[in-house]
């Protein structure tokens, strides 16, 4: 896969997936004491799926986001790129 250097694009998709993840965690542990909570579940659904959408962007443009959960494609990417947390000192949420 050949990587787009776009770092500004690369820290905004990084900054909404890490906002999406501690979104779905925060509705999963509230879900464990509310199971019931429809909307809660609605939100948490939601969310994962907004969640997947932003991974699968920056996996396309910018490569494997961790070892064990991305598609290694035709080949094994993960050393290939810059790590998910290099080149983000920059990464403002």
């Amino acid at each position: 896969m050949e990587t787009v250097n776009r770092p500004r694009e690369r820290n905004d998709l990084l900054a909404r997936l890490t906002t999406l993840d501690f979104v779905a965690l925060d509705l999963a542990l509230f879900l464990n004491i509310n199971p019931g909570c429809a909307e809660a579940l609605e939100k948490y659904n939601d969310t994962i799926s907004e969640a997947n959408e932003v991974r699968r962007l920056y996996e396309m443009f910018y490569g494997p986001l961790c070892s064990f959960r991305s598609e290694a494609g035709s080949a094994w990417q993960w050393s290939d790129n810059p790590w998910p947390w290099q080149e983000s000192s920059n990464f403002d949420i």
